[in-house]
């Protein structure tokens, strides 16, 4: 039985392999193919990888390329790809080498950073205040370089070549409902202004950026700050209240529009289209920005915080009704009084605008608001983007702490203080709540020395120029402040005696294109730049392994 099972298996098997047509050979010849299958196999294997890496190799860098170009950017250049495609069929040159070739050549063009003229300004203003407000604005407005309008609330008189924006009267806003008894209906016509300027409809736009007609803007550091986002993108931009309570009351997502804010063109078409609808759901807010912000809100467009943007603006006070004017929401201030303090130690960021400076002393002593915003200007003009920047340096020495906040200020300390106190702000200024004290600031901040011999030698720009023979260097001057200064038993070197600083810095431009860091400044010991009654000090870029040492 079990013999004639066997021969019957092997007689299944070779009628099985007759059918699949593989002829039956002698079992020496069929070990002999097995390993020629085999091999050949292995060789087949190894072409096809060898062919798919070579493809892919041979491609990658063209897709990286088109990586790099966003949606917006491939729609400008399909048309071009497509003809550019079709002209290299006829050549014989491969379609996708001359499709990246054009791409490359356009993006360039088509990617440009954000320049001046791609910035429309929005500047919210009050007839009743137009004449004394009107000189802020020609402080930094350029007339052949920007590109903005003045919204008002009723005409006024305006002269040709005055070197202002044009102005227009904002839409009536009499069908919009307005409940809250404190504030003033004209936050609605302000809340409006981004929405009416995008219907004036003007071509290349990439942000609007509103502000209040006694908002200074350094324009530099504003374009060079929104250079950093994509405009292409849902981006509203600004800046908190220095005060903790009215960030509070109101919002730590709102950006407070008297410092200025900055909304991005995609951002205020969708806002154009709802907003109306928006302010007549929030009739009881009290102004203009937290209307704004409540329409962020409704669009789910978060605030991005940039700290350049100096408010100094309280929203919870009633000027307007004292005096009788229709004036702006934000009339009284969270800080007000001497804001050395607060300049002297400005944050590692760009200074992008000053607000409200009409209700404060002036930043330099014996002049006037405009007067002194003017000679802010100098090294404004020279070195922008280092405006205001504060340094810290010892003159161990002397046991002196020294803090430059350059082109604005120079404080000389008896005694070593760190960094970590020296970059908090002194507290020179007050807040506008007389019971609340200085936890009431959304910063930290430093109490002024009763110490009479820790009381700071401060010496205010004087003149600032640009010198070529000196290595394209500024070279800018402070002097001492004569304020009567308490007397101190310490026995150590006085700084009473110095009467000038002088400050050298190049220009740096590309200051916040790198990670943000403090420039560092070194006392210069050159025995011809120094003095008893003279200190030179140089400010630049920290250089390898340069910190603030105590």
């Amino acid at each position: 039985m079990k013999v004639s099972q066997k021969e019957s298996e092997k007689v299944g098997w070779d009628q099985m392999r007759s059918l699949s047509g593989t002829p039956i050979s002698a079992p020496v010849a069929q070990g002999r193919t097995l390993p020629k299958l085999m091999v050949w196999l292995i060789l087949f294997v190894s072409v096809t990888y060898v062919v798919y890496t070579l493809k892919l190799v041979s491609t990658s860098r063209a897709c990286d390329d088109d990586l790099l170009i966003t949606p917006p950017l491939m729609t400008v250049l399909s048309s071009q790809a497509n003809v550019t495609m079709v002209a290299s069929t006829a050549e014989g040159i491969p379609n996708r080498t001359a499709t990246t070739v054009a791409l490359r050549r356009e993006i360039p063009e088509a990617q440009k950073r954000t320049e001046l003229r791609d910035i429309v300004f929005g500047i919210a203003a009050s007839a009743k205040l137009w004449d004394q407000r009107k000189n802020y604005i020609k402080l930094w407005w350029k007339p052949e370089e920007m590109r903005g309008i003045v919204w008002l609330d009723n005409p006024v008189k305006t002269r040709r070549n005055e070197g202002l924006p044009p102005v227009r009267i904002s839409g009536d806003t009499s069908r919009f409902s307005y409940t809250n008894k404190q504030g003033h209906r004209s936050a609605i016509r302000i809340s409006r202004i981004v929405s009416e300027t995008f219907r004036l409809r003007m071509n290349d736009v990439r942000w609007f950026v509103m502000g209040d007609d006694d908002t200074v803007f350094v324009t530099e550091n504003l374009v060079r700050l929104l250079a950093k986002y994509d405009h292409n993108q849902y981006y509203y931009i600004g800046s908190l209240s220095e005060s903790h309570l009215q960030n509070i009351y109101f919002s730590y997502s709102m950006a407070y529009g008297g410092g200025g804010f900055a909304i991005s063109y995609p951002l205020a078409r969708a806002l154009e289209r709802m907003q109306d609808r928006c302010i007549q759901r929030y009739p009881g807010l009290y102004g203009s920005d937290d209307r704004m912000q409540a329409c962020m809100a409704e669009l789910g467009v978060p605030l991005t915080k940039e700290l350049g943007f100096h408010q100094n603006s309280c929203a919870v006070a009633f000027l307007h009704h004292l005096h009788g004017l229709e004036t702006l929401p934000y009339i009284v201030y969270d800080v007000y009084g001497n804001l050395f303090g607060l300049l002297a130690a400005h944050p590692a960021t760009p200074l992008v605008s000053l607000h409200h400076l009409d209700v404060v002393e002036p930043i330099f002593p014996n002049t006037t608001r405009v007067e002194a915003l003017k000679q802010l200007m100098v090294p404004m003009e020279l070195d922008s983007a280092g405006l205001m920047q504060q340094s810290i340096c010892y003159d161990k020495a002397k046991g002196w702490t020294i803090s430059v906040s350059w082109g604005f200020a120079v404080q000389i300390f008896r005694g070593i203080f760190s960094p970590r106190e020296i970059e908090m702000p002194s507290r020179t200024f007050l807040n506008w709540y007389r019971k609340a004290d200085y936890t009431a600031y959304a910063f930290n901040t430093r109490p002024v020395s009763r110490n009479p011999c820790q009381k700071p030698f401060v010496f205010y720009l004087s003149k600032a120029r640009f010198v070529s023979s000196m290595n394209n260097q500024t070279v800018s001057e402070y002097a001492r402040h004569r304020a009567p200064h308490p007397l101190c038993k310490w026995k150590m070197a006085d700084p009473e005696d110095i009467d000038k600083v002088e400050v050298y810095k190049k220009p740096d431009p590309h200051l916040w294109q790198r990670s943000p860091r403090r420039n560092c400044c070194r006392i210069i010991l050159d025995s011809k730049k120094r003095s008893a009654k003279y200190m030179a000090i140089d400010v630049g870029v920290c250089r390898e392994g340069e910190l603030s040492e105590i």
